[in-house]
């Protein structure tokens, strides 16, 4: 099934030693990780959905980060400060991936907007032509 706008899609955690956390969730769950140098981040794959990441945590940031699909981030922002909410971080791109957002809810929770790239068009292929050969020598 196809995670639909709202599904918590990718979660977050921050850690201060993160080769340490690797080792500890790769040994205990049988995570697998991923490592993106050029982020100092690293994705997991959990056994059964939502994946996430792990990265050193930011000043005062959230210990743990939980990404919310948005179909749209711009109109979802919209609905977040329009009820209460607040825009920490704008839309940004995830090179490679979709873009996302940080917010704060009205009672103070973080949480992260979503929003995947979509995926690349390509050229239908050509179509095979079917050539029909009759039988030699049959009457």
């Amino acid at each position: 099934m196809a995670d639909r706008p709202g599904a918590i899609v990718h979660v977050e955690f921050h850690s201060a030693d993160p080769e340490r956390t690797k080792a500890f969730y790769s040994k205990v769950f049988g995570w697998r990780f991923q490592e993106i140098p050029q982020m100092n981040y690293a994705t997991f794959q959990a056994p059964s959905g939502p994946g996430g990441g792990l990265q050193k945590p930011g000043e005062g940031g959230p210990m743990i980060l939980d990404y919310i699909l948005s179909k749209e981030i711009n109109d979802t922002v919209k609905a977040i400060e329009a009820n209460g909410g607040a825009i920490l971080m704008p839309k940004s791109e995830i090179p490679g991936y979709g873009w996302w957002a940080l917010f704060r809810d009205p009672t103070g929770l973080t949480m992260a907007l979503y929003q995947s790239k979509p995926p690349e068009r390509r050229a239908p292929a050509p179509k095979k032509r079917i050539v029909k050969r009759g039988r030699k020598g049959r009457r």
